[in-house]
């Protein structure tokens, strides 16, 4: 998968192209400002310049709340760029297309309270709501010793199949498009179509009288 982040407003041309964990792992740890990588992903995006050059990477996995995990929702959980002007929104657009065209329904993420969010208003998100600030992440239920983002508001986004341009109709590969064959009309010797019967098996001849012609001509010529 290669998509071209076609920019009309004087930023670099991007190419996003798959990355594999480990390689979005290395960047985000180098370049994110405020998490270490997350444990696992379901696929990660790479935005590279022309010349190859990593700028930013987004990785997709399950949403972190558990509520919101019904199976048709994905979260990105970590995105982190170099600072190249329209790198973010490049990967979250790419990021809910991709989503979207392996069949999920909606898209979430959370931003910090000084972020704007103008990548993601960019690529077509919307914020939904705003959450107070926690004093902390550890909880009995999962102890946790990470406290880079205690006591910061956040903002969740989301994107849906509801609120995004339809993707055109995939072909169902499923179906069985063998033409359908039409059973043969039954008919007499004499050419003519046999009658339908009620009960039973239909018959072999139209009239009698075909039944008798057909019995003179397999016994002609026979000695008595």
């Amino acid at each position: 998968m290669t998509a071209t982040a076609a920019l009309s407003n004087g930023g670099p041309r991007l190419q996003v192209r798959p990355l594999t964990f480990k390689q979005a792992c290395a960047f985000v740890d180098a370049h994110h400002r405020h998490h270490a990588a997350p444990q696992g992903h379901k696929f990660s995006l790479g935005a590279v310049t022309a010349d190859g050059t990593l700028v930013a990477v987004a990785i997709v996995g399950r949403p972190v709340a558990r509520a919101l995990d019904d199976g048709l929702t994905v979260e990105v959980t970590r995105l982190a760029s170099d600072g190249t002007r329209n790198a973010c929104s490049a990967l979250y657009a790419a990021a809910w297309r991709t989503a979207r065209a392996a069949g999920y329904r909606r898209a979430l993420t959370y931003t910090q309270g000084p972020e704007t969010g103008a990548s993601l208003r960019a690529a077509g998100w919307t914020k939904v709501a705003s959450l107070p600030p926690r004093p902390g992440w550890d909880a009995p239920s999962r102890p946790r010793t990470t406290r880079g983002t205690d006591n910061i508001p956040r903002a969740l986004w989301q994107i849906t199949a509801a609120s995004a341009p339809p993707l055109p109709d995939l072909r169902d590969e499923t179906r069985n498009e063998t033409p359908a064959r039409m059973p043969r009309a039954k008919r007499c010797p004499c050419g003519q179509p046999l009658p339908t019967p009620s009960t039973g098996r239909p018959p072999t001849f139209c009239t009698p009288a075909c039944r008798q012609r057909a019995y003179r001509q397999r016994h002609r010529g026979r000695k008595p």
